[in-house]
């Protein structure tokens, strides 16, 4: 696959920000702004989906009406000609594959909804964890740009695992307080003094053990908590003493 150096560019700082440990929301903010820019596209939207209520919800929208996007809400998802077939092929997937673009443009769901906010071209990924979904991507052109091609398919494509492992990180984190009790006294000693700033050597000098020691602590914490860096732990929400 041949990239241009623009994209070289576009897509080290893409895996960069999905290397960082954030919130998921903020994880699909900042990828939307980077695949506006990456792709050469306009409008950029991301929604969880979530099985037990048969809806899409957290959204994250850029370049498109708050407005619009509750009607989508309320009424045209659950009247959605295309969304689930792209999401049933989890890959990147352009609209057109899924529906020729001239019966997309006589759907209500066209009229009412997408070419209010002037989505035309559209490209859809979703995320998975087995059968869970994690979260989607669903990059739109205004008409004057063209369709996507192959080549844009490829390169969301090649981000994809990382923004999966991004979302799940970002979920193991954000669920850290219910895991809080997995950790023995001492690991959550340990843990509280890295929320509170201290450096391997303090933490040693305060629990009277050795750096190697604190380490293992560390290691040990990490895996119980599902994360990966100590940037993670330092912003993870323990719960209160009082629960």
């Amino acid at each position: 696959m041949y990239l241009k150096a623009s994209e070289q560019h576009a897509l080290r700082g893409i895996f960069a920000l999905l290397a960082e440990d954030q919130g998921e929301r903020e994880i699909r903010e900042r990828i939307g702004w980077a695949l506006l820019d990456l792709l050469h596209a306009d409008q950029f939207a991301s929604f969880v989906w979530d099985a037990e209520s048969g809806s899409f919800g957290r959204r994250v929208a850029l370049n498109m009406d708050p407005a619009n996007l509750d009607r989508y809400a309320e009424w045209h998802q659950h009247h959605d000609p295309i969304t689930f077939v792209l999401q049933g092929r989890r890959r990147a997937t352009r609209v057109t594959e899924v529906m020729p673009q001239r019966t997309l443009m006589r759907t209500p769901f066209f009229n009412d909804f997408l070419s209010r906010d002037g989505l035309h071209w559209g490209m859809n990924l979703h995320a998975f964890d087995g059968q869970r979904a994690l979260g989607d991507l669903r990059i739109w052109r205004c008409r004057e740009r063209g369709d996507f091609g192959e080549h844009e398919k490829a390169l969301l494509d090649l981000i994809e695992p990382a923004f999966a492992g991004a979302l799940q990180r970002a979920q193991r984190i954000e669920a850290g307080p219910a895991a809080w009790p997995q950790l023995s006294p001492r690991e959550q000693q340990v843990a509280q003094a890295v929320r509170e700033g201290l450096t391997d050597k303090d933490i040693a000098r305060r629990m009277a053990v050795g750096v190697p020691t604190v380490r293992t602590y560390l290691r040990r914490i990490f895996g119980k908590l599902g994360i990966e860096r100590r940037s993670a732990l330092a912003g993870w929400t323990a719960p209160r003493p009082d629960r």
